[in-house]
């Protein structure tokens, strides 16, 4: 019989009124060994509380934090002092249904290496919360697709239920800023499956939520961070910044050939090519410069052939747009340089530098809820 050593991390603030009633809904779920580790930072007796739990339950450790607070750093500190290898993280006021953790374990069995409840899944609801909360939620999720690669094809990223064989974290730097910790696993972690399960969101027991501007900043400087530490996903900005400075030198020198009397045709496709050139030079010492998989005469030559093509989507377009539309020739240069970019940096990126090589396949599945259904004593694992 397989062992799953399992450790439930529950960071607290004030959750005087929550912690008795989720350890005790965690054990009449589970009925088996396993541990919960509270990571505390509360000012009211909360602690207090905690200490008489620990002594009555077997099952429950705590550690108080002195004159410290962040729920991310919070649940770095359990994942530090937890003995399992496989963890759960989830929130103390019962909006995570304990019930799920049978389901997770069954995933994690199936030889998931992370497990996400997902709201956002056939079978999944977020009823529990307000609508300006959905709102701040979704705009949270969404920007976070946006800006980090690995949270894209997952539905619930920004979630704090989730569960995870302790070897994803094993070599990972985590530096969590704020509350979302999940992102802060799935950008830095090591794992090859994902398996989303859905759950139905809860209303909070009791007790406050702990939203407030600062942590909606906090998410936003968590994202900057990661982006910064990210190669791929700086990859981007760095790509729009070069395409930028391209920009400027394809217009000046159009507008200066331009203003010589050149055939607009001409003066487009001489102002490409020089663009095309010292952006050539600036992506691979500055956006893909950690991606040298071949010579520089090689990644030189596929470049030329992408931009050339390239050119010649600016000057097609150019053309429709200027030529048959009646358009603005420098709107019309504008709007061909547009299109050629986006060709541009998909060719590159898949072709001329071949990041595909260098990326890892992650497979993630979406349970339905018949799958994820679990008996209690259905369980392949033991627990210490």
């Amino acid at each position: 019989m397989k062992t799953c050593r399992l450790s439930i991390i529950i960071p607290t603030y004030n959750e005087r009124d929550n912690v008795l009633r989720i350890a005790e809904h965690i054990g009449s779920t589970l009925k088996s060994s396993y541990e919960i580790v509270f990571v505390d930072d509360s000012n009211d007796d909360t602690p207090e509380i905690l200490q008489h739990l620990s002594k009555s339950d077997p099952h429950v450790r705590f550690e108080h934090r002195h004159n410290e607070r962040g729920l991310g750093t919070a649940v770095v500190r359990g994942f530090e002092i937890a003995s399992g290898d496989v963890i759960a993280v989830m929130d103390a006021d019962l909006q995570h249904p304990p019930e799920v953790l049978l389901s997770m374990l069954k995933a994690i069995e199936s030889g998931a290496d992370i497990v996400i409840p997902s709201r956002f899944i056939p079978g999944g609801n977020d009823g529990g919360l307000k609508l300006h909360r959905k709102i701040v939620s979704a705009t949270a999720r969404y920007i976070g697709k946006a800006l980090i690669k690995k949270l894209r094809p997952i539905s619930d990223s920004t979630s704090g239920f989730f569960m995870f064989r302790k070897d994803v974290i094993k070599e990972a730097e985590l530096q969590p800023i704020g509350w979302k910790i999940l992102i802060e696993v799935l950008a830095r972690g090591k794992y090859t499956r994902v398996i989303e399960i859905p759950y139905q969101f809860q209303a909070r027991a009791a007790g406050e939520s702990k939203m407030s501007v600062q942590e909606q900043w906090n998410y936003i400087r968590h994202l900057m961070s990661l982006v910064k530490d990210s190669p791929e996903d700086r990859r981007f900005f760095y790509f729009s910044l070069v395409g930028l400075s391209g920009v400027f030198v394809n217009m000046s020198i159009y507008f200066f050939l331009t203003m010589l009397n050149l055939e607009v045709r001409i003066a487009g496709f001489c102002s490409a090519f020089v663009a095309m050139l010292v952006n050539f030079v600036l992506n691979d010492k500055i956006t893909w410069a950690n991606v040298k998989t071949n010579s520089v005469w090689s990644r030189g030559s596929k470049y030329i052939i992408t931009s050339l093509i390239g050119i010649g989507i600016n000057v097609g377009v150019l053309d429709f747009f200027y030529y048959q539309l009646q358009f603005n020739h420098l709107l019309s240069n504008l709007i061909g340089i547009s299109c050629a970019v986006f060709w541009n940096y998909t060719i590159n990126n898949l072709w001329t530098w071949s990041t595909a090589k260098h990326n890892k396949t992650i497979i993630i599945e979406r349970w339905t809820m018949r799958e994820s259904l679990v008996e209690k004593t259905g369980s392949k694992c033991q627990y210490f």
